[in-house]
């Protein structure tokens, strides 16, 4: 399983340089069965991250273009009249795949945003009254733009809440962006890359993920960092209770990639800022000055007592 994790991985390095943990963030989303924010400026790679990972499972690919006018019948599907059978026919959307790209979700209107709120949720679409379940696996990575304001329309919270993992690609450095060029320069290496594995065994993977013992101590911490979130005076609303869960399995499965089957502090600490941060609203005297809500966290996280029960890798 391990050297499966490791060509995905191999995979994607093909096509984005020096992006490993970014690749491994995406790939803990996606074996939690959670879903990831692409947060950056356009053209670092954030497209590519997502096409490269779904060719790399072999998994149905599809991609939503979010713009101003999409509906939410555009996402999900529509139920079309058949003469023939006298019957209303349903027509899945693009939503209905194993592999997601919803490509700059803040352009869309607030009504369409909505509309993926239960399938990132529950798996499954309702149309008419009648529910439809998306195949497993389900994995929707959003891309948006934070520099562009003009006709864009922010996240709500409650759709925030629903990406397991909020992640900035960042810019190359520049021996990084040479190699870039020398890749690109007579083909495209997205097409290059093939399948190193197939559904069933992501599948396989995901279930073992879920096996992966987590301690009540280990439990416990990441509970009282997610309270502490709650009291402090720089934090209007602190993370809830589907946060604390998330932290826990991206930890089972970060966890997992390290080739281990426990959970140690240590994972909590690394993942808390990607599950946690984008789940906080500070308050606006914390905003007019300029906080951002990485540094908050980091202020907890040195608060909080750390379990002192010895982890190991034996």
């Amino acid at each position: 399983m391990q050297q499966q994790i490791q060509a995905v991985i191999h995979n994607i390095e093909k096509v984005m340089i020096g992006k490993r943990d970014i690749a491994e963030l995406s790939i803990v989303a996606l074996l939690a069965g959670g879903h990831v924010l692409l947060e950056d400026v356009p053209g670092v790679g954030k497209t590519m991250m997502v096409r490269s990972l779904a060719k790399s499972v072999g998994a149905d690919f599809k991609r939503i273009q979010f713009t101003p006018d999409l509906l939410p019948s555009d996402v999900v599907g529509v139920s079309i009249y058949n003469p023939k059978t006298l019957q209303f026919e349903f027509r899945p959307g693009p939503i209905v795949g194993n592999i997601i790209l919803a490509d700059e979700i803040n352009r869309t209107s607030p009504k369409t945003q909505a509309a993926l709120l239960e399938a990132m949720e529950e798996a499954s679409v309702t149309i008419d009254g009648e529910t439809l379940d998306i195949p497993k696996p389900f994995f929707v990575m959003a891309t948006q733009n934070p520099i562009e304001y003009e006709g864009t329309y922010p996240l709500p919270e409650a759709q925030l809440d629903r990406f397991l993992l909020k992640v900035r690609m960042g810019y190359p450095t520049a021996q990084q962006e040479i190699e870039i060029l020398r890749r690109a320069e007579n083909k495209k290496p997205i097409q290059e890359i093939t399948s190193v594995m197939t559904i069933d065994e992501l599948r396989e993977l995901q279930h073992a993920v879920q096996q992966v013992y987590i301690e009540d101590g280990v439990k416990s911490y990441i509970i009282d960092i997610a309270r502490a979130t709650r009291q402090h005076p720089r934090v209007y609303l602190g993370v809830s209770p589907r946060a604390s869960i998330a932290l826990m399995k991206a930890a089972q499965a970060y966890a997992f990639m390290q080739n281990r089957d426990f959970v140690k502090p240590d994972d909590i600490k690394y993942l808390a800022p990607f599950v946690f941060s984008h789940r906080l609203i500070l308050t606006p005297e914390a905003r007019y000055e300029g906080i951002q809500p990485e540094q908050v966290l980091a202020q907890v996280i040195e608060q909080i007592f750390v379990p002192v029960k010895r982890f190991t890798d034996s």
